[in-house]
């Protein structure tokens, strides 16, 4: 892989989804503390699979056989007024990281980077997924912010996600 400025952008965005990561975390830690295990749980596993996406993106780069480079990640959002809020920030989140996705498959289909059009298909028809998830629990907590035995339903539905394997929530 020649391409400089694919390798660059895809080190960039792998630290992007180490930070999706790390506020995922963040975003479970504070429904933790609001007793909203379900939620956090959810979360949780969101995170997981955030950090799985980085590391496609780390095992691609070395089966390019080019350079990983890691930066720092800045701390993550810890406080939210809101369940609400959290999953604002979640969508948000993801409509950012899908407009840096398309803009990584633009640049690499300038530079005739194949490879990397290839696997970047992938990251594509995931950010779909991704933001429709977070699209549908954004609106499902909308409809039942002001009624706390419905936020608890919705708590109880989250927490029907499994987690990944060796992920376990507390």
């Amino acid at each position: 892989m020649s391409h400089q400025q694919v390798t660059d952008a895809l080190n960039e965005q792998l630290c992007c989804e180490l930070s999706s990561w790390y506020s995922y975390l963040a975003m479970s830690a504070w429904c933790s503390r609001e007793q909203l295990s379900g939620c956090a749980g959810w979360l949780r596993a969101q995170a997981q699979e955030e950090y799985t996406h980085a590391m496609k993106i780390y095992d691609f780069l070395l089966a390019r056989n080019v350079g990983v480079t890691l930066t720092q990640v800045d701390p993550p959002r810890e406080n939210f007024a809101s369940i609400v809020e959290i999953f604002d920030w979640a969508l948000q989140q993801e409509k950012e990281n899908t407009q840096r996705i398309d803009a990584l498959f633009q640049l690499a289909m300038d530079q005739k980077a194949f490879a990397s059009l290839v696997e970047l298909q992938w990251f594509i028809t995931e950010q779909v997924e991704e933001e429709q998830s977070a699209r549908a629990n954004l609106t499902r907590i909308k409809m039942v912010a002001e009624d706390p035995a419905a936020i608890l339903d919705f708590d109880n539905t989250l927490a029907e996600r499994s987690l990944p394997l060796n992920v376990t929530a507390h």
